[in-house]
């Protein structure tokens, strides 16, 4: 309904913001005839709701033309200059624009802006071609708050991971994925629940006396609809359709763009994200340094740092750092995906539910890379880069093996699993994920710690799982084909022992599992179990040994003595660990913060932050204790009975992980370069040389061999002493 009220033709009494008056004036009668003159019109007859700069020689009425003053509006530094954004050069200036209750900054332009409301603009601005700029005096900017007399049915909340709102957050201007990890997960903790809700209300004044706001160097410019937006500095925005109730941060050294046709409402855009053509974000918050555009739609769902995201459908969705999906067909719901991921085209990721009511999810561990055209059922959940063929997956899976290929054998059969994959077939993508991932990373200011090297606790924890569960698989399948060994055995974990004696052994045996618990009715077949058995071990001890280097190296010890290992043993033995938006984490720490969050010992988002910084400052004394945990644990002895054999067994094992690494990594892009079927599209070697370069040219082998060569000889002069 449109509400008419009459005016009287008097002046009502001008409430001017008093900490926007200072060294401001109102206007001077030649000043006024200038205006008038212009075709300007104000509210007031007298002109008194217009303040304009008291520094003699800072206000040129001339750059004011064809425009109406209502309300409040108080203008900064105004005289003959123009504002230059790329090709785009204007006069400063209010021009063919309405202004209501807005405060202009100095040397702005507002140039045909229909309608502008309830905003404040600072220094050297550029709105142009703006169809409608408003804000109400209850709008949150994104942020889940609440004003004054509100109902809890208003409240803005974003429902990731499920469809059934179960795990909704409240998006907050500061947010991270660690966050909203943190939030999504704990449902059935009701204290920290309510706590997590003070802790976002925190900075919220509840009054209704909110206004929007444009932040220096911002260019906005044909442009539809901005309703209760507030926009960072260098923020450019061109052509978009609408933004309604956002944050759009933005500062000079990380710079945010929204470009044409783009829809934004309710939700939060981070520094130096970038989002173009025709692409719609609803109940959303969108990290640092990434990229939305081609179409896709982000709704109710949070995007990680680093992130990329074309012509797709995502909703309901918490999603880590570096995350890759860029086709048209591809579609990702109800999922938690812990980063570092690449969705295939025509992927279709939760779209089968298995109830009645839209209740199903998906978690998937770092690196997670379905191909193409799969599709998955709820519930389903897969270990660290997991990597899985194409194929229509009919039944809830239970991925548990780590860096492992899961392939589609036919409906009604056990899937089929070959774990260790990417360490047996593909160690180039391996080798090289921790330096592309650090190489893509534009973020200036890194708030979400994000752990890039594959080989870390998360996944090493993972992998001790894998082999455990290979030594039960096992177990079963020398009982069943009568091998003597575990027949003899007297109890669970004698049997146990003898498998994993039958494993290292027999290392040409060529045989199966069946796992039962891998796939929902038919299970999986696990391939080549002794060739990934023996590949789990060695980057156990290739973590483990380069974690023991690193802090040896960085701590200043020439090698590994006695006295470094007793040091190394005072340090805090974690075994459990999460994977907080991008950071690693024991979870016991992260227990330890929510006590302290529910006993209002943190009682801010900051202090969260804080509390991840000082577990990131001790990542390492974390790492290198857990490493001695797990040479530990594959050797079955405390560390101080190791012998020097088996100190060289580990120098020997970690010396050839490493100089796979580097040689399966030529060869893989040997491969490129000599397959004839790549050949066959080129008319001779020049011209395949010009499109694809040679293998000489990639950086990241040069680098790769510099660091295997010193990270091997640093291995011998600390670990074996030579």
């Amino acid at each position: 309904m449109v509400n008419l009220t009459y005016n009287n033709g008097k002046n009502k009494a001008v409430q001017f913001p008093k900490d926007c008056c200072q060294n401001r004036r109102n206007l001077t009668s030649e000043e006024i005839s200038i205006l008038i003159k212009n075709n300007n019109r104000s509210e007031y007859k007298d002109w008194s709701n217009v303040l304009v700069s008291s520094v003699p020689g800072e206000f040129n009425p001339e750059q004011i033309f064809d425009s109406v003053f209502d309300g409040f509006v108080i203008i900064g530094k105004l005289v003959d200059a123009t504002l230059k954004y790329h090709d785009l050069e204007l006069a400063t200036g209010i021009y063919n624009s309405a202004l209501k209750d807005v405060v202009v900054g100095d040397d702005v332009v507002v140039k045909n802006v229909k309608y502008l409301c309830n905003y404040r603009i600072s220094n050297r601005v550029i709105l142009f071609n703006i169809q409608e700029m408003s804000c109400t005096k209850h709008s949150k900017f994104g942020n889940g708050w609440l004003k004054e007399g509100e109902e809890e049915s208003v409240r803005v909340w974003i429902s990731v991971g499920n469809e059934n709102d179960n795990r909704a957050i409240l998006p907050f201007e500061s947010m991270i994925t660690a966050d909203a990890y943190l939030w999504s997960r704990r449902r059935s903790d009701e204290k920290l629940m309510k706590r997590l809700i003070e802790l976002t209300e925190a900075p919220n004044t509840k009054k209704l006396d909110t206004f929007g706001f444009v932040d220096e160097e911002a260019v906005i410019k044909n442009t539809t609809l901005l309703k209760d937006a507030k926009i960072g500095k260098c923020a450019y925005i061109k052509g978009a359709f609408k933004l309604k109730n956002i944050t759009v941060l933005s500062s000079p050294e990380e710079e945010s763009q929204i470009g044409e046709g783009v829809e934004l409402v309710n939700g939060i855009m981070g520094y130096g994200s970038r989002i173009f053509y025709q692409a719609v974000a609803v109940r959303f918050v969108i990290g640092r340094n990434c990229q939305l555009k081609y179409g896709a739609r982000l709704l109710n769902s949070v995007l990680g740092d680093n992130s990329t995201v074309s012509c797709c459908e995502i909703l309901n969705n918490l999603i880590f750092p570096f995350h890759e999906q860029h086709h048209n067909s591809s579609f990702l719901i109800a999922t938690t995906v812990l980063g570092q991921s690449n969705i295939a085209a025509g992927a279709t990721i939760g779209s089968n539910h298995n109830s009645r009511s839209p209740d199903g999810e998906i978690i998937a561990g770092r690196g997670f890379w379905p191909g193409l055209c799969s599709d998955f059922k709820h519930n389903s959940k897969f270990a660290s880069f997991v990597l899985v063929s194409k194929g229509s997956y009919q039944h809830e899976l239970n991925i548990t093996y780590p860096f492992s290929l899961v392939a589609f054998k036919a409906e009604q059969e056990p899937v089929h699993i070959i774990p260790a994959y990417w360490f047996l077939f593909n160690m180039f993508a391996i080798a090289r994920n921790n330096y592309k991932f650090k190489k893509r990373d534009k973020r200036v200011i890194k708030v979400q710690h994000i752990e890039t090297d594959p080989l870390a606790p998360d996944a090493m924890q993972e992998v001790l799982v894998a082999l455990d569960r290979l030594i039960l698989l096992t177990r079963d399948y020398l009982k069943k084909i009568g091998e003597e060994s575990v027949m003899k055995a007297e109890s669970d974990e004698d049997e146990l022992q003898a498998a994993k004696d039958y494993l290292h052994q027999n290392v040409d045996a060529d045989f199966t599992l069946f796992d039962e618990s891998a796939q929902k009715k038919y299970g999986a077949t696990i391939l080549k179990p002794v060739k990934a058995y023996k590949e789990y071990r060695k980057i156990l001890k290739y973590f483990a040994a380069r974690s023991i280097v690193d802090y040896c190296k960085s701590n200043g010890f020439e090698k590994f003595s006695r006295d470094v290992l007793e040091k190394m043993e005072k340090i805090s033995l974690f075994t459990e660990w999460l994977n907080m938006g991008g950071q690693i984490i024991p979870k016991i720490k992260i227990d330890q913060m929510c006590d302290k969050i529910k006993n209002g010992i943190i009682n801010s988002w900051d202090n969260v932050h804080a509390y991840y910084d000082s577990c990131e400052r001790n990542y390492e004394l974390y790492k290198t204790r857990y490493a001695l945990y797990i040479l530990e644990r594959l050797y079955s002895r405390p560390i101080l009975d190791f012998t020097k054999e088996i100190w060289q067994d580990i120098v020997n094992d970690v010396t050839v992980v490493a100089t796979d690494m580097y040689k399966d990594s030529i060869y893989s892009r040997q491969k490129d370069y000599t397959d004839p079927f790549r050949a066959m599209t080129y008319e001779n070697q020049e011209e395949m040389t010009a499109v694809l370069g040679t293998i000489d040219d990639n950086e990241f082998l040069h680098v790769l061999k510099k660091q295997t060569e010193e990270f091997n000889l640093d291995l011998r002069v600390i670990l074996s002493g030579e």
